[in-house]
């Protein structure tokens, strides 16, 4: 009995799941709970039946979609058996009409070609031109020009015929003259400034007396990082200050080629650093030499000149050498000939230091300076070499630039060596012309005194 009314317990629970959603108060005795599954039994089937009638009215509208669909399928490819059929027609049509075209246009066809060749050609020329810095923009309409020659069926208008034609020769008329006219200049430090600028023909720029390049990439104006030589520059500012005539003007014709590489010449003072320390050593010995070379003939040149007056006096003067050695004369007028020459000699030699002084040294320096200038050169290839082994002989600049660094040291000490040997030759040839006058009116002091013995 317990099996069969679980049995019928969990029957009654599976068949009666709504009732109970619907009603949870739980049954209470056997025939509530048969109650209870036969309300359920009674809504599970009009539940089910509901499922039927829509499952049964859902596939008729399937059904009639199904139906929608295979007939727009039919409609669509009638469509398309229609379109193919009206593309075959219009493919023969059109190269029919090509084929009149072509006949129409003839040696005309040519034009086009000729035409986009030209403007493309001049597009190149005109944005690589000076004179596009003064009428900026052809070289945007001539690609435009080009670019429509080479897609289009038509032939070119009259005006933009013309229009061609005149940008050429409006650039062969420009290239020959001198014009002033105003645009904006990018400055090195990135300021944009509107200033004058004046065209010489299709070679330079200039503003403000001095030379400005034109970017063709850009399309830009620009200051040079830094001016040319100084006689370029005037020749600029004269330029830029004259109002008829001719003037002179350092022209570039290869149009900025030049001008690049005369910026990338180092000045004078770069030169100079390239020599580094052992360059200003030997600019330092050079000034030493230079000074002590001013100083040694200036100081002859005045001994040299007192000599000379003293030759003439009567009497000795004690404030010069040629003087000193006549008093040393007078004082020992009364002994021999061999003791007054001794004497003499004597006085001659206590002068010859103060006549010699500081010369030997010039002539040092000047055999120092290019002994220093090839011991830099040494130290810089050096240097060269190493940076040859760390990064190899991909960049021949870098490679020049060393060596040019390298040889700077013997320039500068063959250019103090050279005027230093000149200097010292000089004051050289002083000292020795004073102590030739010593030693000859000493000669003939002695053979004065002897001739006076002898009688």
């Amino acid at each position: 009995m317990k099996n069969i009314f679980t049995v019928i317990v969990s029957l009654g629970l599976a068949f009666s799941i709504n009732v109970q959603a619907a009603d949870e108060i739980p049954a209470k005795s056997l025939a509530e709970l048969l109650q209870l599954v036969r309300d359920g039994k009674v809504v599970n089937k009009q539940i089910n039946e509901k499922r039927e009638s829509d499952f049964v009215a859902d596939k008729a509208s399937q059904q009639k979609a199904l139906n929608n669909a295979k007939a727009e399928q039919r409609r669509e490819e009638a469509r398309s058996e229609r379109l193919e059929t009206t593309f075959e027609n219009n493919e023969q049509r059109l190269a029919s009409l090509q084929e009149v075209l072509a006949k129409r246009l003839g040696s005309l066809r040519e034009l086009f070609g000729v035409l986009q060749q030209v403007s493309g050609d001049t597009r190149g020329v005109l944005e690589g031109s000076l004179v596009s810095a003064e009428y900026p923009g052809r070289g945007e309409w001539l690609g435009q020009f080009a670019a429509s020659m080479g897609r289009s069926s038509k032939l070119a208008s009259i005006e933009e015929i013309e229009r061609l034609w005149f940008e050429l020769q409006r650039e062969m008329t420009e290239s020959a003259k001198v014009t002033k006219f105003t645009t904006k200049i990018n400055k090195v430090d990135g300021e944009v400034i509107e200033a004058e600028v004046i065209r010489i023909g299709n070679y330079n720029l200039i503003s403000n007396g001095e030379y400005v390049t034109y970017d063709i990439a850009n399309q830009i104006v620009k200051e040079l990082p830094r001016q040319p030589a100084g006689r370029y520059v005037d020749s600029a500012a004269a330029l830029t200050g004259a109002t008829s005539g001719f003037t002179s003007f350092g022209l570039d014709p290869t149009r900025g080629q030049l001008l690049a590489l005369q910026i990338q010449v180092p000045t004078l003072e770069e030169r100079i650093q390239q020599g580094q320390e052992t360059g200003y050593t030997i600019i330092a010995l050079g000034i030493v030499a230079l000074l002590l070379s001013l100083e040694r003939f200036i100081t002859l040149t005045l001994v040299g000149g007192k000599v000379k007056r003293q030759i003439k006096a009567d009497s000795a003067d004690p404030k010069n050498p040629l003087g000193r050695v006549l008093q040393t004369y007078y004082d020992n007028k009364d002994v021999d000939s061999e003791t007054l020459m001794l004497k003499i000699d004597e006085a001659i030699l206590k002068e010859q230091p103060a006549i010699n002084a500081r010369i030997s040294f010039i002539k040092i320096i000047s055999m120092v300076a290019p002994l220093l200038g090839l011991l830099g050169t040494v130290i810089g290839m050096i240097l060269t070499f190493q940076a040859i082994t760390l990064f190899g002989t991909g960049d021949p600049k870098t490679m020049a630039g060393g060596i040019s660094s390298a040889l700077m040291t013997t320039v500068l000490g063959l250019c103090v060596a050279i005027p230093t040997v000149l200097l010292h030759s000089i004051v050289s040839t002083r000292a020795n012309g004073i102590m030739h006058i010593l030693n000859e009116q000493s000669a003939g002091l002695i053979a004065e005194h002897a001739e006076k013995a002898g009688s």
